[in-house]
C-alpha cells in the first residue's frame, strides 16, 4: 500500500501522485475478456479522478469533451500514458476496450441541468 504524507508534498505534486497511484492501482489487474465492459463506469472509476465531470471538464487532467486530438492520439495516450502526467493503461485494457473508451470520449456532450 502506498503511503503519502501530503503535508510534505506541494499541493499540485501531491494531487498528481495521488491520481497516478490510484490509476496505477486500478490498472494493475485487467478485467477478464468475457466480463461486461461498462465504459461509463470504467471511465468514472479509472479516468474520472483526473478528467472531471466524466471528461466534460478540466480537472487534474484536461477536458476530453470536444478534444482537438485525433482518435489515434487519444488511443496511444491511453495505452502509453504521458511521463509525469498520465499513467499508461496498455495491458489493463484490450484494444477493443480502448476503442470503446475513445468512442465514449467522442460522444461526450455537456450535461443538462
Amino acid at each position: 500500500m502506498l503511503k503519502l504524507h501530503l503535508r510534505t508534498i506541494p499541493a499540485g505534486l501531491g494531487a498528481w501522485l495521488l491520481c497516478a497511484a490510484m490509476a496505477q492501482a486500478q490498472s494493475a489487474a485487467p478485467a477478464p475478456e468475457n466480463a461486461p465492459f461498462e465504459v461509463e463506469q470504467v471511465f468514472a472509476g479509472t479516468c474520472g479522478f483526473c478528467h472531471s465531470a466524466g471528461g466534460r471538464a478540466a480537472g487534474k487532467g484536461p477536458q476530453l469533451m470536444n478534444s482537438p486530438r485525433d482518435d489515434d492520439f487519444i488511443r496511444n495516450r491511453i495505452k502509453q500514458g504521458k511521463q509525469g502526467a498520465m499513467p499508461a493503461f496498455d495491458g489493463a485494457f484490450t484494444d477493443a476496450q480502448i476503442d470503446l473508451i475513445v468512442k465514449y470520449i467522442r460522444a461526450l456532450k455537456p450535461r443538462e441541468g
